[in-house]
């Protein structure tokens, strides 16, 4: 299927149904005229199942980030997940998978993506509600256990925010994990004053950054001075387990609500403060994300 074009206002999106029904980009039109993308834009790279995307905004579901040697264990069971990174099994199989459009007008659509089969025991039926509306964007998610027995869900959304010398994070988390060798959580410990980007600091690039929070309050804002541009990111609180991740030298930062801690799918130290959620025959897990822009303020 072809990508969708929805638009509201000062807001354009750009979706592709068949490439895990991502957001391949999202722009706004300023005040002064000036289009800004909100999203870390496709340009040459085209969307791909194959690895990961480096741009736009993709749902992670059934379970985000990682679920390291691709075993999934809450403890109550555990089971084996198809690789797709190798590290084991990553964003779970959403970003992988062709959507089906159920609903699209001017400025929503509505997605769908139903896993019956597989080597797992995962079978689930997930929608996004993909909305612009005058001051932002909104995508509401839903995960809904199809199997005939009890199983762990997650889930999250995955945006890529372009990122400049200049560019400020600001976000409160009261803690975070604590990482060894590979994301692998050892453990976590509580942060002072809301953490490292309570006050807005220039986020850097000059070497990895990778956190994954606890305990945040569900607002992000990104500003970028040279640029002119403002973003905020918000989230349900099912989704106040943010990521935030930038490899060294990159022109891009990654802010990521999920449902869970990196790792939880998999690993106890990370299971323990913020796990899957067990879901019963029928049942629903859901979550929202939402990213608004604005006019970034000129520093004197």
């Amino acid at each position: 299927m072809s990508a969708i074009e929805i638009a509201c206002a000062r807001y354009a999106a750009l979706i592709h149904p068949a490439c895990g029904g991502m957001v391949g980009a999202l722009s706004w039109r300023a005040p002064d005229g000036r289009t800004h993308q909100i999203l870390r834009p496709e340009s040459d790279r085209a969307p791909s199942t194959a690895q990961p995307n480096h741009f736009g905004t993709w749902a992670m579901l059934p379970f985000a980030n990682r679920a390291f040697g691709s075993v999934v264990d809450d403890g109550a069971r555990r089971f084996a997940v198809p690789p797709n990174d190798p590290a084991g099994t990553i964003h779970g199989f959403g970003w992988q998978s062709g959507w089906e459009v159920l609903k699209q007008d001017a400025g929503h659509t509505v997605l769908e993506h139903v896993r019956s089969d597989g080597p797992d025991p995962y079978r689930y039926r997930a929608v996004q509600e993909i909305r612009l509306d005058h001051d932002g964007m909104t995508i509401g998610m839903t995960v809904t256990n199809l199997a005939q027995t009890a199983l762990p869900y997650g889930m999250g959304h995955h945006p890529w925010f372009a990122c400049a010398a200049d560019t400020r994070l600001r976000m409160r988390a009261q803690a975070a994990l604590v990482f060894g060798e590979g994301f692998r959580a050892s453990g976590h410990r509580a942060l002072d004053g809301g953490g490292p980007y309570a006050q807005g600091p220039v986020f850097g690039t000059g070497r990895e950054t990778a956190w994954s929070f606890l305990g945040w309050d569900g607002v992000a804002e990104i500003e970028t001075p040279s640029s002119g541009l403002a973003i905020r990111l918000s989230a349900s609180e099912t989704l106040r387990c943010p990521v935030v991740w930038s490899p060294a030298g990159a022109n891009f930062l990654c802010v990521e609500p999920q449902s869970h801690a990196i790792g939880s799918p998999s690993e106890a130290a990370a299971r323990d403060v913020a796990p899957l959620t067990r879901l019963g025959p029928g049942e629903t897990l859901a979550g929202w994300i939402r990213i608004e822009a604005g006019v970034a303020r000129v520093e004197a």
